[in-house]
């Protein structure tokens, strides 16, 4: 059912307000939703993700399943050239779904996804390049514009690096540009070389684009089930544009503007599951990048426990209590592992014989929870069944949807990022680029 996809537990955070409170907190999360669902907010020009999951045209599927089996059979790499959004949602449902050790092991007859252009790692650039040398490889590179430095400094040498071993041919056959319609460089190159393209949509920005073919096509060329994620999206989509107080991205998004009113300035994304780290990222630029304008926002941080329970459990448990956590939970372990009695017992662990590793995992969790909650620390709970192509498109999908509620609850835009632009506008002057002479002197007088 429907309202079964994603759970909301707000009980760990309901002593930190009162019920009244929430109330007025929710009145304001349903006026925001209004607005969002109203395509008359600030920025509501790039609300065109909102119909996304039930709008996919099942031909661009089709076409995108294709090349999927297509490049199975003709690469063994392949690179994702991207950033931010164009990159971590990729990245986040690919670490989510995959095997822990599927380079160590295999990756079942599929290609390997890597990535480059999210950094200017000369080292790290070099050392992608020695891979391809050794690999048959294709490249996917997503930009609107085809300008952005990072991802066109990497498609610059990885273009090369194909035509020289593939010829000009052989490398096109090698290369898809996710990019404008009709607009920017890349998209002219593409044209000129002959590239295959897939459309980035006018109305969807980076951050909200996993749902695209910028997330959709190399999630399927690493083997995995896009229809399914769709599918989970879609279900989350007819779930969150129902209006009232029940709507779980109502719920989360009231909640968490309440405690942030109430102090609370951090907002901790918490997993117990290793493989959710860069979804853990994605939901840190998506948050971070459409709420943190204006001197207002949440600051979205991450935690993987149970392992930096050693390292920052002491902050959250003891330090400034600034800071409240939302606790993404898997209900059930795609597999598990039996702890057996020891004869011997040195390690003490007997106590524990006939449980799993994921029994252990699972009372950590709700100790955790209990303890953080005692020390001051506000909790919501956000649970779904299990980590699959659905339930991750339906997080995607329901995270996105709360997130454009929450920042029209801070009477701001979330769609749009101009603080990005002032790191980039310094580093063109620093590297000489044409027209940034007067800027590049003044920066350079105080080095």
């Amino acid at each position: 059912m429907i309202e079964n996809v994603i759970q909301i537990d707000l009980k760990g955070a309901k002593p930190f307000f009162t019920d009244k409170e929430y109330a007025e907190s929710v009145t304001d999360a349903l006026s925001s939703f209004d607005t969002l669902m109203s395509s008359k907010g600030r920025g509501a020009e790039f609300t065109g993700w909102l119909n996304l999951p039930s709008q996919t045209d099942k031909k661009l599927i089709k076409e995108i399943e294709k090349i999927a089996s297509e490049w199975k059979m003709i690469a063994e790499v392949v690179v994702v050239i991207g950033i931010g959004g164009s990159y971590l949602g990729t990245k986040a449902a690919i670490e989510s779904l995959s095997h822990s050790f599927r380079l160590q092991i295999g990756n079942n007859g599929w290609p390997t996804i890597v990535f480059a252009g999210h950094n200017l790692s000369g080292e790290y650039m070099s050392e992608l390049m020695d891979l391809l040398q050794k690999r048959e490889s294709a490249a996917i590179v997503i930009s609107k514009s085809g300008t952005t430095t990072e991802p066109a400094v990497a498609f610059r040498i990885i273009k090369e690096h194909f035509e020289n071993k593939y010829g000009k041919s052989g490398a096109a056959a090698r290369i898809i540009a996710v990019t404008d319609s009709s607009k920017g460089a890349l998209k002219s190159l593409s044209d000129s070389e002959g590239y295959k393209t897939f459309v980035i949509p006018d109305d969807v920005g980076g951050r909200y684009s996993v749902l695209t073919p910028v997330g959709l096509l190399p999630i399927a060329v690493a083997g995995f089930n896009i229809r399914e994620m769709l599918d989970g999206a879609s279900r989350m989509e007819n779930l969150c544009k129902k209006g009232g107080a029940d709507n779980p991205a109502i719920r989360y998004a009231a909640a968490r503007n309440l405690l942030y009113g109430n102090g609370k300035k951090i907002e901790i994304l918490v997993n117990y599951n290793p493989k959710l780290t860069f979804f853990s990222e994605w939901w840190k630029q998506l948050f971070g990048e459409s709420e943190g304008k204006e001197g207002k926002g949440i600051f979205p941080a991450s935690v993987n426990f149970t392992t930096d329970l050693h390292s920052m459990g002491q902050y959250i448990q003891d330090g400034e209590r600034i800071l409240f956590e939302t606790v993404l939970s898997i209900g059930k372990a795609e597999r598990d592992s039996m702890i057996r009695a020891n004869e011997d017992n040195l390690d003490g662990l007997n106590y524990i014989s006939g449980k799993t590793v994921e029994q252990c995992n699972k009372m950590a969790e709700i100790g955790t929870r209990l303890a953080h909650i005692d020390g001051g620390v506000p909790n919501i709970a956000i649970s779904v069944e299990k980590l699959d192509e659905f339930n991750l498109g339906s997080l995607f999908y329901f995270f996105e949807f709360a997130c454009g509620i929450s920042a029209y609850m801070l009477d701001i835009n979330p769609f749009d990022q101009q603080g990005v632009e002032d790191y980039k506008k310094n580093m063109f002057a620093l590297l000489d680029k044409p027209g940034y002479e007067e800027l590049a002197s003044k920066l350079k007088k105080r080095l």
